[in-house]
């Protein structure tokens, strides 16, 4: 069996971009299985925003969900949507994760309503916007294409950026997004970029080619 080290580059970014993530949900769905075996409730280590202890759920109310069911219909998402930012913007993809759980969460704390917000569905509207807009801004076809199977996939999530149900923290979703746009115009110009038009290139190839017919040659 060959070790991660002797694997081909696309395939160690391949399994990295699928390890992280399973290791997280793993770890989410650990902490729900404490929670209920030690009949424990974790709610209270959300986000409240505007309050100091509430300061402590922006690391936490990730891991925190409500029952099996809020963690089902995270779990696929979440997967999907770290799974994608990682592997296609490798070189940023662990700062637009953590930026987008990190600052998503402050804004929370900063203007939702009163009550303890829990759950990972801000980072996962925070990734699905980072990848939606940073594929549209970078005008580039497989990025665009992975844009419009983020909207097929996950379109209906744009329900839950409005107050329609109550106990439901649509702030955490708006706010999460918000972020996530914020991030793909920040890093923009970082990452996979549209290459130039074939006009252009053939320019360059055709100087390269002139210049090492001019070069001298030396056998060794």
């Amino acid at each position: 069996m060959k070790r991660l080290k002797d694997l081909p580059v696309k395939k160690k970014r391949v399994l990295y971009s699928f390890l992280f993530p399973a290791f997280f949900i793993l770890i989410l769905w650990l902490v729900l299985f404490v929670e209920h075996e030690l009949d424990l409730d974790f709610t209270t280590w959300g986000i409240f925003p505007r309050r100091l202890s509430g300061l402590r759920g922006i690391f936490f109310a990730p891991f925190i969900h409500a029952n099996v069911r809020h963690l089902a219909n995270n779990s696929l998402p979440l997967f999907f949507l770290m799974s994608g930012t990682l592997y296609f913007y490798h070189d940023t993809g662990y700062k637009v994760f953590f930026f987008v759980w990190m600052i998503g969460g402050f804004l929370v704390w900063l203007g939702a309503r009163d009550a303890y917000h829990i759950g990972a569905s801000g980072i996962i509207y925070g990734l699905a916007a980072f990848l939606f807009f940073s594929g549209i801004i970078r005008n580039h076809i497989p990025l665009i294409a992975i844009s419009l199977l983020v909207v097929f996939l996950y379109g209906s999530m744009v329900w839950g950026l409005f107050p329609l149900v109550e106990k439901m923290s649509w702030e955490s979703h708006l706010l999460g997004a918000a972020t996530g746009v914020i991030l793909a115009f920040k890093y923009r110009h970082e990452g996979p970029q549209k290459p130039p038009p074939f006009w252009e290139t053939e320019g360059e190839e055709e100087e390269e080619e002139e210049n090492e017919e001019e070069l001298p040659g030396y056998l060794s």
